[in-house]
């Protein structure tokens, strides 16, 4: 098995670990109610998605 032959810096780890970051997924108000939802789906709240109804309420 491979194993390092040198202990991995604090510098190097910190720089190779600030991709792994969490984001807050984008959030839209929905044209029709207001609500905020995520970008690209069906609101929850009203049903709709594109000034069309797709849920039936």
């Amino acid at each position: 098995m491979a194993v390092p032959q040198r202990r991995t810096s604090k510098t190097r780890r910190d720089k190779r670990r600030t991709h792994f970051k969490l984001e807050v997924p984008g959030m839209v108000k929905c044209s029709h109610c207001g609500e905020l939802k995520l970008a690209h789906r069906v609101c929850k709240s009203c049903g709709t998605y594109k000034n069309r109804e797709i849920i039936n309420q």
